[in-house]
């Protein structure tokens, strides 16, 4: 894959050009820290925060469960910049980019299901946010650009989920009540299905330019 491939199959970052990233990434090359390893703390930090967020009520859990939100996204970015501005790509590299992020979310929606006592919310949530990715994918494989595009995607996807967990905080504390998590997991569950639609009639628009004039 060329470095223009490369760079049109990556999802835009703008925190890639920061300087904290752009350090700590060469930092973990340097000391000898693979990307994939990278891509599997991810799931660490989504097992602890998904347990928090099913087992745990109390407001510093809620607290805690956001800061691992946004670890796994920390994760999920470093883990780019050191395979490719690091030179540590490797041939697994691609399934490692993909399936910790479909874990991920799954680790954390579900027990947000469970957490306002709606657990097929949760599910139904956790299958539209991999069905977005899946699309993009199957995109990429028709020979498209992949198509990072939508009102939900990860990003926004753990935006939402991480303020749902702070305003729950001050909700849990003051009221006992789950209204914040349930919110913030419609809005997830409505924006992914919007996301899927608008990713395939992306798709559709795009192989009809390609196939040209009927």
């Amino acid at each position: 894959m060329s470095k223009l491939q490369e760079e049109v199959a990556r999802r835009p970052i703008s925190s890639r050009s920061s300087p904290w990233a752009i350090r700590l990434s060469k930092y973990m090359a340097q000391a000898g820290i693979t990307a994939n390893s990278i891509s599997l703390l991810s799931i660490v930090f989504a097992v602890v925060g998904g347990a928090l967020i099913a087992f745990v009520v109390h407001p510093i859990a809620w607290l805690c469960a956001a800061a691992c939100v946004q670890l796994r996204l920390i994760c999920n970015l470093l883990d780019g910049m050191v395979a490719i501005e690091g030179g540590k790509k490797t041939p697994s590299g691609p399934l490692y980019n993909e399936f910790p992020d479909r874990i991920c979310d799954t680790l954390f929606l579900v027990p947000v299901g469970y957490a306002v006592g709606y657990p097929w919310l949760g599910w139904l949530c956790a299958l539209l946010a991999a069905l977005t990715a899946y699309i993009r994918v199957f995109g990429g494989s028709l020979g498209l650009a992949q198509d990072f595009s939508g009102i939900m995607a990860k990003q926004r996807r753990m935006a939402v989920l991480t303020a749902g967990l702070v305003v729950q905080c001050v909700e849990t504390w003051l009221f006992g009540s789950h209204w914040s998590l349930l919110v913030a997991l419609a809005i997830i569950t409505i924006g992914s299905l919007v996301t899927c639609v608008m990713r395939t009639v992306s798709i559709s628009r795009g192989l009809a330019v390609r196939s040209g004039p009927e």
